[in-house]
């Protein structure tokens, strides 16, 4: 789970994180992307470094904190952030075939995002009001 100072954006389930651990055995270090649709509709995609390009109209979102691993970033075009800024995300994993791109494709599981509203204390850490 990640913690920007006293709160954070973006967390993981335990199952994801076993997966991760999983994963990360097999490909190396791992980063997420928040898909924005087109293909995939809006899957979290899970890609070794190096293999997917973050540009500067990308938002970092946070690192996932899963034991025994290094952070794993998470990112999200900032066009879909505008979106999202309200929203905190927790990556969870269901069976089901994984997005296209994604690493866990041929797992038989695929990543999600779950979501909620940020709650007023977050809203203010984070500078954000309802009127934004």
């Amino acid at each position: 789970m990640v913690r920007i100072g006293t709160y954070h954006r973006v967390d993981v389930t335990d199952a994801a994180a076993s997966l991760l651990r999983q994963l990360t055995e097999q490909h190396g270090p791992l980063m997420f992307h928040q898909s924005g649709g087109c293909c995939d509709g809006s899957a979290p995609m899970c890609y070794p470094i190096g293999m997917f390009m973050t540009g500067p109209s990308d938002v970092k979102l946070g690192d996932l904190d899963v034991p025994g691993l290094e952070p794993i970033e998470v990112f999200m075009s900032e066009s879909q952030f505008e979106y999202w800024k309200y929203t905190h995300l927790t990556i969870d994993v269901v069976p089901g075939r994984g997005a296209g791109f994604s690493v866990e494709g041929p797992t038989g599981m695929r990543f999600l995002i779950r979501s909620r509203m940020l709650n007023d204390a977050e809203l203010e850490y984070f500078g954000l009001t309802t009127a934004s």
